[in-house]
């Protein structure tokens, strides 16, 4: 009985004394290389190394296609697209970017000069103005107003997102582009 428990007593003493540890597991994570990828292309871009960035903005959203952040990496090669002069390119890119996260302004603004290089903006009026359920859309038909020079039909287009949507986080930006507009279109007038 004796040896039965300086036994047990042994073994449970070993096993705390023992030093154990456990074996380092190395994770990859993919998201802090798509950071990484994406600054590479940020650099590209500054460099006008426009294809090279493009192949670091893809890069970047194949590691991490489903987060936040993909918004801008697909946003940030549609810019690339439209430097190098593929706005059919861009016009995925930024929808993407939009689809992915629709309240950053810049990318509604990116798809309406995106539409404008195309040539569809009449178009894509007519096909916003349709799609009622969304309230995000008044600002597409906004920016196109303001993209085909219509710009008091801009203006009061995305007043109106503004007066029917104070609370969203993307109406300040609104607001201020709408004083942007009210400003250009004052010193149109002055001139």
């Amino acid at each position: 009985m004796k040896k039965t428990a300086l036994l047990a007593l042994l073994i449970t003493v070993t096993l705390f004394a023992s030093g154990y540890k456990r074996p380092e597991v190395y994770e990859i994570d993919a998201v802090p290389n798509a950071y990484i990828h994406n600054n590479k292309a940020l650099n590209y871009m500054e460099e006008k190394c426009y294809y090279a960035a493009i192949q670091e903005y893809k890069i970047a959203i194949s590691l991490s296609p489903n987060v936040q952040a993909t918004s801008v990496f697909y946003n940030n090669l549609g810019e690339a697209y439209m430097i190098i002069g593929y706005p059919d390119y861009a016009q995925d890119c930024f929808e993407r970017a939009i689809k992915q996260y629709s309240l950053n302004f810049k990318y509604y603004i990116n798809l309406a000069k995106c539409y404008k290089a195309r040539g569809i903006v009449p178009l894509k009026i007519q096909e916003y103005k349709a799609d009622t359920e969304n309230p995000l859309n008044q600002i597409m038909v906004g920016l196109l107003y303001a993209e085909n020079d219509e710009i008091p039909r801009a203006i009061t287009t995305l007043d109106e997102f503004v007066m029917l949507e104070p609370d969203l986080m993307i109406t300040p930006a609104v607001s201020q582009h709408v004083k942007d507009l009210v400003k250009k279109m004052n010193e149109e007038a002055a001139l």
